[in-house]
């Protein structure tokens, strides 16, 4: 296998419990992501990642009944859910996506690995250019196996790819550039109440329209022309969980 999706879902989030459950235009917000990262041309399989909760049940369940594989681990740990999932199945790359992604351009994925170069270790946006919710990670599995080797940190167990982008000395590192200029202030991702109005508007309207497969060009286009939905979820921080964790930063207990 040469190219493995994992998606991290959870359901026990504290800013917007059970979102990847939530409904849009009759899907659950993990069907969609599935959904738009099974629609690249070069992912060999895509599986979902959770935790041994047992508030993620339900996500478990539903995971079963759309035949999608999914793979259990730790809560905090997600690093060692990546790397014990990874390690099973031997691909030689792993992308890395999260489940409050539900509006993925899988496109720029298939971008994305047409440009990887050879000896590439992680290709990602060093730069933010991407629209929040539309993040593209490429992990090599030898990368993910050493930072689940060496990272210590809090920070690093729950943001997978921490490690890595903070040792270039350790690990080649690969700029992906977004090819739509001036986006990076869009805010698509699913992390708060008002994040869910926004994504639900754009669901319904394209749904109603009978088309799933709109990328970031009609939503963009769709925004334009109703500028008071792009409003709704302007007040949000980017990346608010991440720097939060590094506030919080501390030596991690492995087990």
């Amino acid at each position: 296998m040469k190219y493995l999706a994992l998606i991290q879902a959870r359901c026990g989030s504290s800013r917007l419990p059970n979102k990847v459950m939530k409904d849009l235009a009759g899907k659950t917000d993990i069907e969609w992501v599935v959904e738009r990262v099974k629609r690249s041309v070069h992912v060999d399989e895509v599986m979902v990642i959770t935790s041994i909760e047992k508030d993620n049940l339900p996500l478990i369940a539903l995971c079963a009944g759309l035949g999608i594989r999914v793979s259990v681990g730790s809560e905090n740990d997600v690093l060692d859910r990546y790397y014990q999932t990874a390690k099973l199945l031997q691909p030689e790359y792993i992308i890395r996506v999260t489940a409050d992604c539900p509006l993925y351009d899988w496109r720029y994925l298939d971008m994305a690995i047409g440009q990887l170069e050879a000896g590439t270790d992680y290709m990602g946006q060093m730069e933010e250019g991407f629209p929040d919710g539309l993040d593209i990670e490429i992990i090599k599995f030898s990368a993910l196996k050493e930072s689940w080797e060496r990272a210590k940190l809090t920070s690093e167990r729950e943001h997978v790819t921490q490690y890595i982008r903070k040792h270039p000395d350790k690990f080649k590192l690969q700029n992906l550039e977004c090819p739509i200029q001036g986006i990076a202030d869009q805010r698509w991702t699913l992390d708060e109440e008002g994040d869910y109005r926004l994504i639900a508007e754009i669901y319904r309207y394209f749904i109603r329209q009978g088309k799933e497969d709109f990328v970031t060009e009609d939503i963009l286009g769709f925004l334009k022309q109703n500028p008071e939905i792009e409003d709704i979820n302007k007040k949000y921080i980017r990346n608010e969980g991440l720097k939060k964790s590094i506030a919080e930063d501390k030596i991690a207990v492995i087990v």
